[in-house]
């Protein structure tokens, strides 16, 4: 049961992970002249915004009877579908605002303004990019994926702490290198920047939709079998 809970929420633990706007602020915090603590406190708010966001989701799911008789219920197929056609109307969006316009992309206009910002507003910082359209929705649709298996409690909470952990590797990486490379670390931690303002487009629209086609796929099957 464990098993098909941890399998359940891989590729939305991924998609998260593959945040490039969350992984550049918490660059920025890293590098800037305050110190590393509101940076910590930007992973922390992260971790706890996607642990009650897609642990809610799963109660609510559980309690309307997600699972009916070892099958996923109607109503979890349709919403499955309105989160994955949601998911390609938000890819699609990206990728006509930063790729189809063949123009270079630039550094969003908030970064500038992180160089000085204090932990407190570290804080309410991270859990704003966790309600950010793409991973509010990969947090609703990991946690109606644990729901829909009807598996035990200890099973539901090592899938939501694996969609978690996933979901936080990407902003791991960074902070990893600040804590073995101090010094070295600031020049790559510049060029992560950089690499990911220039490509989030193409990297959001193409997480959006491929697992936005997981979504729909496995609603079709679960309505059609």
């Amino acid at each position: 049961m464990i098993g098909r809970a941890i399998g359940e929420v891989l590729a939305f633990g991924v998609g998260v992970a593959l945040s490039p706007l969350a992984i550049v602020a918490l660059v920025v915090l890293l590098v800037a002249r305050g110190g590393a603590r509101p940076a910590w406190a930007f992973a922390g708010s992260w971790v706890l915004a996607l642990t009650l966001v897609s642990t809610l989701v799963l109660l609510l799911a559980d309690g309307a009877d997600a699972n009916a008789h070892g099958a996923p219920a109607t109503w979890v197929s349709i919403l499955k579908i309105a989160v994955g056609l949601l998911l390609v109307l938000f890819g699609v969006r990206e990728w006509r605002g930063g790729v189809s316009h063949g123009r270079e992309a630039e550094p969003p206009g908030w970064m500038g303004k992180l160089d000085n910002v204090t932990t407190a507003n570290a804080v309410g910082l991270g859990a704003l990019f966790v309600i950010k359209p793409k991973n509010l929705l990969l947090a609703i649709g990991a946690g109606i994926a644990v729901a829909q298996l009807g598996v035990s409690p200890a099973a539901q909470a090592v899938g939501v702490a694996v969609f978690v952990a996933l979901g936080t590797a990407g902003l791991a990486i960074p902070l990893t290198i600040h804590l073995l490379m101090p010094t070295r670390g600031r020049e790559l931690l510049t060029e992560l920047r950089d690499w990911m303002v220039s490509e989030n487009a193409t990297i959001i629209a193409v997480l959006s939709v491929v697992i936005a086609a997981k979504l729909l796929g496995d609603a079709l099957i679960s309505l059609t079998s």
